[in-house]
Order: C-alpha cells, then sequence, then structure tokens
C-alpha cells in the first residue's frame, strides 16, 4: 500500500507533456540507477525528475535480522548554468525492522527522511561525453521523522569521472568523502566511499556493474562496507527523456545487506 502513491506519481511523470524536442539538447541522463554519481549536466532551464519507486534491503548477522524499505526516493535537478545544476532529494517514506530471531523481539522506525540539497558542476564536457569530470556537492538537513533522522548537519564531497573504454563500454568512478554524525551524537567524523562501473548500451537497454565500497571512521566502531551491483535501463522507443530503471545489489561482507534491489523511473522536462 505504501507504493501505491508512488506508482501514481510514476504514471504522471510519464503521461504529463513532454518538451518538444530539441536537437541542440544533450542527451538524457539520469542518476539512477546505481550507486555512482554521473558526470552530466542537465541543459540550462531544463529539470528533471527521478523517483524510487520500491527499494528494499535485507541483512542477517549473528541471529538478528534486518529490512528496510524506502518508497519514493525523489531526486529533483535543474540546469542552473551550461556546466553546473541544482539538486535537491527527499525519500517519501521508510519503514526499517530489526528482528531478534532468539527471542522474536523486533524494532520498528518508520518516517520521512533528512532533505538533501546539492550542485554537480562540470569540469569537463558537461554532456558526459568522452573524457568528462564533474564536481559534486552535497549538505543532509535533519529534517526528517525523528526516528529516522539523522544527528544535525551532516555533507560529503563527490570527484565522478568518466570514460570511454571503445566503441561500446565504458567506466566511470566516483571518489566521495563525505563528514558524517557519529554512532553516539556526540561529534562528527570522516566516512569514505568509492564507486567503480562498467556499462554498455543494447538498443533500448543499458546493463551497468559496479563495485562500491564504503569505510565509515566512527570513533565507537569503524565499518568497511562492499556490495557488487547490477543495474538495467529501458528507455520507451517514443519517450527519449524518459526511462524505467531497475538495480540488484549483492552484499560482499558481513557488514553489507545481503541483497537490495529498486525499481524506479526518471523524466527529463
Amino acid at each position: 500500500m505504501h507504493a501505491l502513491p508512488f506508482l501514481l506519481i510514476a504514471s504522471a511523470l510519464f503521461a504529463a507533456p513532454a518538451v518538444a524536442q530539441d536537437a541542440s539538447l544533450r542527451p538524457f541522463c539520469a542518476d539512477r540507477p546505481g550507486k555512482g554519481t554521473p558526470t552530466c549536466i542537465l541543459d540550462v532551464g531544463r529539470w528533471q525528475a527521478e523517483v524510487g519507486l520500491v527499494d528494499g534491503a535485507r541483512q542477517s548477522d549473528q541471529g538478528v535480522k534486518a529490512e528496510s524499505w524506502a518508497y519514493g526516493d525523489l531526486f529533483l535537478r535543474y540546469g542552473l548554468t551550461p556546466r553546473t545544476e541544482f539538486q535537491f532529494g527527499i525519500t517519501s517514506w521508510t519503514h526499517e525492522k530489526v528482528t531478534d530471531r532468539s527471542t522474536g523481539d523486533t524494532e520498528t522506525a518508520d518516517g520521512t527522511s533528512d532533505i538533501q540539497i546539492g550542485f554537480r558542476h562540470s569540469l569537463a564536457n558537461p554532456d558526459g561525453s568522452g573524457v568528462s569530470v564533474a564536481l559534486a556537492g552535497f549538505i543532509t538537513a535533519p529534517s526528517g521523522s525523528r526516528d529516522v533522522r539523522g544527528d544535525g548537519i551532516e555533507g560529503g564531497v563527490v570527484l565522478p569521472m568518466a570514460l570511454p573504454l571503445n566503441d561500446d563500454w565504458g567506466l566511470s568512478l566516483s571518489p566521495e568523502i563525505d563528514i558524517v554524525a557519529d554512532s553516539d551524537g556526540a561529534g562528527r567524523h570522516a566516512a569514505y566511499t568509492m564507486v567503480a562501473g562498467v556499462g554498455r548500451g543494447f538498443g533500448q537497454w543499458a546493463l551497468g556493474a559496479e563495485l562500491w565500497v564504503s569505510r565509515d571512521d566512527d570513533p565507537i566502531e569503524a565499518v568497511t562496507q562492499s556490495t557488487f551491483d547490477l543495474t538495467a535501463v529501458w528507455t520507451p522507443p517514443s519517450m527519449p527523456d524518459a526511462q524505467v530503471d531497475f538495480g540488484l545489489n549483492f552484499g560482499l561482507n558481513d557488514d553489507s545487506p545481503d541483497l537490495e534491489f529498486g525499481v524506479g523511473v526518471a523524466r527529463r522536462f
């Protein structure tokens, strides 16, 4: 039932009248799916809506099972200049559940996520073609529901890079440094992430694979997570400014979710 409103949103995005096609527009490019950050920048005055309809994750470790669901992961982008875009993100509803298998005790948390405000500025090739590089930054404000919001302002910087390997395959890299709250809420510490991916187009489809590694240097307990991710994107033949996407992630160590999946849509206006 939680997903129903966002299915309606997806239908509205695809039903909305499209802007007349302009040959001078840059190729359609979305941040979804995958954990990497693209290098592309929206054309000036254009905006794009990207919605994660349903995202789920499951992890079992030492007698504890954790599940999480997110509905309506909304990401809005707007082209400010030929090289810079503004970004806004929020998840409309999240549900987290932790179960102790030995006792059956369960803890749950529900609510709206914090808001995220960011930008992306191209350093080379803002259309994402050829060898392209960008600089992205974001801050997250603790505006979400009490059970799921963060402790204070957090933020990060990403340096996404992309380069063609040949006429068919492309390589992407997204090194990232974040400043996040300590688990006890007493201070801040650094976290580091690297995403490396390859992808290729097959007509109306684009397929990709990524390796994601994240190190969180929390002074209470440092954690390293890693996943292997598969992505698929379908572009409707009659709608070159839209996509439907799918993601499937597999945990590579005990600190990572065993399995994650997501389905979403994106549309440029």
